[in-house]
């Protein structure tokens, strides 16, 4: 038999058992079973009905086109958690494994905290979280009276300038009070929570305090914070007029602790004496609850977009804050948790995703938080503005336009520190800096950060050394100037 017969009975043959295989089962639960972007034009259309409009972009295209911009933010989501970045299945999230498999996604993006304030205050500014004064969390019981200087510009502020409207839905965690607040840093609309956590019911943090805030003012509001989150950011787009671009920050509280899901109730009281991480035993099973709650709110975010012809429009950016915790949530392949400076406490999922406009692909490129800000910044070609000279962050906007392997982010040396641990990361090599003693790492070769070699690759190992000491240093001069 011919390969040309062989050919056309195997096109026969699965032209006539799909249809079969369908018959019996309702769309939804074939939805259910292998995800609904099967049957949506969320993602399908950018795979088949818009392949067409694939192409090489130029930097000139983009920033043209002033999308609008919807940042999502998971808490403590770990790597391995996700199907599309390599999960085990144990979690059903097809509405971000969409996203991923037909947007960019980042298999080598990083977060420039270990931990929730200083991630944001990068993403917020461009800068390493020291170069804010952000190096660890601004507690709800130590650090009430500080917060990230309002003089620093944040991407609030960048894209107000481009004529966007802005809204944080969710969590702010760079201060307490309203001087610090998201509407002092440049937002026009905030409703969320201020804190680390609180109780996914009764909106308290993990002090006792009330924790939900219009704007600059506490309030009542009754609700899963997952899904109010999303109702706010569905009424904030729905609040758009006159075709202005909007900037939506989603900043979620899930999967981070107290761990409940949707069905359980409120423990925290004001004032009250409860367990910080939630009554609930089956933590593992209440993080998976958690998880796919976020899945589906996301889910409702994009039938929103969709719904009202805004995906072609929309670029869309997710990422979590850091690792997991070392109890629940997986951080595969990676070694270490939230709060360590091994790739476990920074290496995270995250994904850019602009239907017709952003060909579907991975890329390994190094990518970290502080780079989303010069990333939009380039974007809506905003040249001049008060952190344009100092931004540690670089624009990705290259890799957007399919320039594989480009050199200044991936050649770039880059660092972390927290507490008792720092790292300086260039191409393959990492050096680990725990409790004063050095290791070195090949990436490339040894991910889990298993095997110490700076013994056989001295250079690279006082290279790299040299790099974070002088890092440091720098950080010390920024912070006298001040």
């Amino acid at each position: 038999m011919s390969n040309i017969v062989k050919f056309f009975r195997l096109v026969l043959f699965v032209y006539l058992t799909i249809p079969l295989c369908y018959y019996g089962h309702s769309q939804n639960e074939w939805s259910s079973m292998y995800g609904n972007y099967f049957f949506s034009s969320k993602f399908s259309d950018t795979i088949v009905g818009k392949q067409n409009i694939y192409g090489k972009l130029k930097r000139e295209d983009i920033q043209g086109q002033r999308p609008n911009i919807i940042l999502i933010m998971a808490d403590d989501l770990g790597y391995g958690d996700l199907d599309a970045f390599g999960g085990n299945g144990s979690i059903n999230t097809p509405n971000l494994d969409g996203l991923a498999d037909n947007g960019l996604k980042l298999t080598n993006y990083h977060t420039n905290g270990v931990n929730c304030s200083p991630t944001r205050a990068a993403l917020m500014t461009g800068l390493y979280p020291q170069e804010v004064g952000i190096e660890g969390v601004i507690t709800a019981k130590s650090h009430r009276h500080t917060g990230m200087d309002p003089k620093v510009t944040t991407l609030a502020e960048l894209v107000g300038k481009a004529g966007y409207r802005s809204g944080i839905i969710g969590k702010w965690h760079l201060g307490y009070q309203p001087k610090f607040g998201p509407i002092a840093q440049g937002f026009d609309e905030f409703r969320g929570f201020v804190s680390g956590n609180v109780d996914y019911k009764s909106h308290i943090d993990q002090e006792g305090y009330t924790d939900w805030w219009k704007g600059t003012k506490l309030i009542e509001e009754e609700g899963y914070i997952t899904e109010i989150i999303t109702d706010h950011g569905i009424q904030f787009m729905k609040s758009i007029q006159d075709n202005t671009p909007f900037f939506l920050y989603l900043a979620h509280g899930a999967p981070h602790f107290p761990y409940q899901g949707p069905n359980d109730p409120a423990y925290r009281t004001v004032n009250g004496d409860f367990p910080t991480l939630g009554p609930r035993e089956d933590i593992e099973g209440a993080y998976i609850e958690m998880v796919e709650s976020l899945d589906r709110n996301i889910g409702r975010i994009l039938d929103y977009l969709e719904e009202n012809q805004l995906l072609e429009n929309t670029l869309i950016i997710f990422s979590s804050d850091n690792g997991p915790m070392g109890t629940v949530g997986s951080n595969a392949p990676f070694r270490g948790y939230k709060g360590q400076v091994y790739e476990g406490g920074h290496h995270v999922p995250a994904l850019f995703h602009w239907k017709g406009v952003i060909d579907p692909r991975v890329s390994d490129d190094l990518v970290l938080s502080m780079d989303i800000f010069p990333t939009i910044a380039d974007m809506l070609n905003i040249k001049n503005f008060e952190n344009s000279k100092k931004v540690s962050g670089l624009s990705i906007t290259p890799i957007l336009c399919e320039d594989t392997n480009f050199k200044p982010l991936n050649n770039r040396t880059v660092f972390w520190r927290f507490r008792n641990g720092q790292a300086a990361l260039k191409g393959k090599w990492k050096l680990v800096v725990v409790d004063g003693k050095s290791s070195l790492y090949n990436l490339s070769e040894d991910i889990k950060e298993s095997k110490d070699i700076k013994a056989e690759n001295q250079d690279i190992f006082l290279e790299l050394k040299r790099d974070l000491q002088n890092w440091e240093e720098s950080l010390r001069v920024e912070l006298r100037s001040h």
